[in-house]
């Protein structure tokens, strides 16, 4: 059974999300936001460093993923992530992949990380995103698909 209140390995920077890529040959990337997010604002572009990231919808059109826990353990065991392995979850800007950081904790892996400022970052005082934070704002490797 899952721990609900599972605590997981903290929060790291977009930019430092992309060190431990390019550095650990174990760490993973799980980028939880969804489709249309992909499609229209892009994805983090991994091929750089040899590595794919595991897209999995936290969320979904017909709301939260009920069964993302489960698809996350299943695409974990597909890559034989071991459960020490550095995994970095990352969203828009921080928030569902906080939680689902806690979920993939909750499976026993010891190393969950949240990319705080997500794909997109925070919003600046126009309420936009992509500014200073986030990481296509940071410079990171990204494609539209």
């Amino acid at each position: 059974m899952a721990d609900e209140d599972a605590v997981y390995a903290g929060d790291v920077s977009a930019a430092d999300a992309w060190e431990a890529l390019k550095s650990d040959s174990a760490a993973v990337l799980v980028d939880v936001r969804t489709q249309i997010e992909w499609t229209l604002i892009g994805t983090p572009d991994l091929e750089s460093v040899g590595k794919e990231p595991i897209y999995l919808q936290w969320v979904t059109s017909a709301g939260p993923n009920k069964n993302f826990v489960e698809e996350l353990r299943l695409a974990l065991a597909e890559r034989n992530t071991h459960k020490a392995a550095p995994i970095y979850f990352m969203c828009q800007s921080g928030g569902r992949s906080k939680i689902a950081a806690s979920q993939c904790s909750s499976l026993g892996y010891l190393s969950a990380y949240n990319v705080s400022d997500g794909f997109e970052g925070d919003l600046d005082n126009h309420q936009h995103r992509n500014s200073f934070n986030g990481w296509k704002a940071s410079g990171l490797p990204w494609v539209q698909q």
